[in-house]
């Protein structure tokens, strides 16, 4: 039995390094189905949440495949790497186990869950930042690799040096014979995680100074200033079992750290591009206090759903979107891990 689930593991590392396209599409079809699932039927949320779930790990796992042909991959620490997948393993499967634990055992349960992965993603992300010095960690630590430029690094790794740098954006791109414009070539589509729509040759030089760059070393101001945004979790909750969950308390409270962490880090000045991308993600998520408890239950709620249900009223073809989104709102809201985590 052993050996045939060996036989099977090596099987699928070979069709992964052999075709990341098709890996792609097995990513893809399998998300896709997630969100087919949902509202279809009793416990619909549940299965919808554990195939997303899946189609994040899928992600993560082919990711680890191909990455063990990367150089720069070997520059972290064993003991880090396996940080960084736990902690990107826990994000990805805490909204899941969050729904079963509420849906299997009641509402006891499910916050004895939420406290138990929020305390170990903190234990984590202290020992990545003092014993690693991580820097400002990214979520999740560990990002989807850019496969279109890893199959063009290995493209390049046979061929001469001279030769690379034009053959690279030759094989990536077609320019029109009457036009002159340059767009894609079909077999260069990068996946959704980095499709965009500039010129590939401008891709090549955003990405020119490698996949991810070494950590910024934070000052005394800036590991304050990252402690608190670890610690923001597990403050909220305490407040929370302290002043319970109708109280402004702990909205006011994990408000006022998430605000002050990123104060103390924009003053960072010399950060790498996926830290710097991080502090924009922050800041975006300061928008998400307008739909968490008590706010939403007192102020959001009744505009969304107006606002929701004009458009859905006066516009054609909103209403596809619109009805379902204001069905879907109390569910999502409801979960911790979908506004809080």
């Amino acid at each position: 039995m052993a050996m045939a689930v060996r036989r099977l593991l090596l099987r699928y590392r070979d069709f992964v390094l052999g075709s990341p396209a098709g890996a792609a599409q097995l990513e893809g079809g399998v998300r896709t189905a997630s969100y087919l699932i949902a509202g279809r039927f009793a416990d619909s949320h549940e299965l919808s949440e554990l195939v997303y779930s899946v189609s994040n790990l899928l992600v993560l796992l082919n990711d680890g495949i191909l990455r063990k042909g990367i150089p720069q991959s070997l520059l972290m620490p064993v003991p880090q790497q396996r940080l960084m997948t736990w902690l990107t393993v826990l994000e990805h499967v805490e909204v899941f186990m969050e729904m079963c634990s509420a849906k299997l055992r009641g509402e006891g349960c499910r916050w004895l869950v939420i406290v138990l992965i929020q305390l170990c993603k903190a234990v984590l992300r202290v020992m990545l930042l003092l014993c690693y010095k991580a820097g400002i960690q990214t979520s999740p630590p560990i990002a989807p690799l850019n496969r279109e430029k890893h199959a063009c690094s290995e493209a390049r790794d046979g061929q001469p040096s001279g030769e690379s740098e034009d053959s690279q954006c030759c094989c990536a791109t077609f320019v029109g014979h009457r036009s002159r414009r340059v767009v894609r070539t079909l077999d260069r589509t990068p996946t959704l995680h980095f499709r965009h729509w500039g010129v590939p040759e401008e891709e090549r030089r955003r990405h020119s100074h490698g996949d991810r760059h070494l950590p910024t070393v934070l000052g005394r101001q800036e590991m304050v200033a990252e402690a608190l945004y670890i610690a923001r979790p597990l403050v909220h909750l305490v407040t929370m079992c302290v002043c319970g969950r109708g109280s402004w308390k702990p909205w006011l409270v994990s408000g006022i750290l998430d605000v002050a962490s990123l104060s103390l880090l924009k003053e960072a000045k010399e950060i790498a591009s996926e830290e710097r991308a991080e502090l924009r993600r922050r800041t975006f998520m300061l928008l998400y206090y307008l739909l968490r408890s008590p706010f939403y239950d007192r102020y959001s709620e009744a505009v969304i759903l107006f606002l929701l249900r004009l458009l859905a009223d006066h516009i054609p073809g909103v209403g596809l979107v619109a009805r379902p989104l204001m069905d879907y709102l109390p569910v999502w809201q409801k979960v911790y891990f979908y506004n809080w985590g």
